[in-house]
């Protein structure tokens, strides 16, 4: 018993450098942000208490709504696209195939450049006057479909889930493919002596058993697509005509542009909650599905 509480101290006091930082840049923010949310504040003259007013003023907004319904369309075609491509390329990288090491590289390097680098190389592939896409599409004849893509409204936003898609399906690539490799191969040589092959495989043998890493992965690109800002504030900056403005970028502009800091507040606050209660229900449905 002794011992066991001498175990239980060393893993407390192991723990604290790490509970203390997550504290002081985590929690203690979160918390501010939601004291100052009641308040009309500039940074510089004296607070102003205002009860909700910022959040129903935030509520009438038209853009605020606007910018909940792009974060929506990044969240989907998120998970859409990365879940399933991350998927796809770890399948084939758990194949052993030559020169594995090389696309498991190649394939997790979008993740460990910077964000800036990323929109700079995204502005040069959809750039109108010189960029890669429209210079395809011309080569091939296809000039018809060239476009300002970052600049049209109906395409704006397509743009940038494809380029954010780009930017993460690595991470969960070596997520799934952590996964996969601690598949049991008794399991897959027992799923192959039944004549459960290819892709009659993948859907009844190795998607239920990395389930549960599926769930992670889904919850974990939800909280992402909430947090997304650097990519679109370097591609568009919100534009055109706050066609691309996220949460994130809404929050800025009032906060940092615009100098009201209560009214930031307010809006940290209610992304914390969207992604809350999303990350809450999928976790719900994840788990009445097992």
């Amino acid at each position: 018993m002794h011992t066991l509480r001498k175990t239980r101290l060393a893993i407390f006091f192991g723990l604290l450098p790490a509970l203390a930082i997550y504290i002081g840049i985590a929690i203690i923010p979160i918390v501010l942000s939601m004291y100052y949310s009641f308040f009309d504040w500039d940074g510089i003259t004296d607070m102003s208490f205002i009860g909700l007013d910022n959040f129903t003023e935030m509520i009438k907004d038209d853009t605020f709504w606007l910018s909940v319904k792009n974060n929506v369309f990044i969240m989907v075609t998120g998970i859409a696209g990365q879940l399933p491509l991350g998927l796809l390329l770890a399948l084939l990288l758990n194949r052993g195939l030559r020169g594995n090491g090389f696309f498991r590289t190649v394939g997790f390097l979008p993740v460990v450049i910077s964000s800036v680098m990323v929109s700079l190389i995204w502005g040069m592939i959809y750039n109108t006057e010189y960029g890669f896409l429209n210079n395809i599409l011309g080569l091939i004849g296809l000039d018809s479909w060239q476009r300002n893509w970052l600049g049209d409204p109906d395409w704006s936003m397509l743009s940038i889930s494809i380029a954010y898609i780009w930017q993460n399906c690595g991470l969960y690539m070596i997520i799934f493919l952590a996964a996969l490799q601690n598949i049991s191969s008794e399991v897959n040589e027992a799923a192959e002596l039944d004549g459960a092959t290819g892709l009659r495989k993948v859907l009844r043998i190795t998607i239920p058993i990395i389930r549960p890493t599926i769930l992670v992965t889904v919850i974990y690109s939800i909280s992402n697509s909430f947090r997304v800002f650097d990519l679109i504030q370097i591609l568009t900056g919100g534009g055109p005509a706050h066609q691309t403005e996220v949460m994130t970028i809404y929050m800025y502009n009032h906060a940092f542009l615009s100098r009201q800091f209560g009214y930031g507040s307010a809006v940290s606050v209610m992304i914390l909650l969207f992604s809350l209660i999303v990350v809450v229900i999928a976790n719900r449905i994840g788990r009445e599905k097992d």
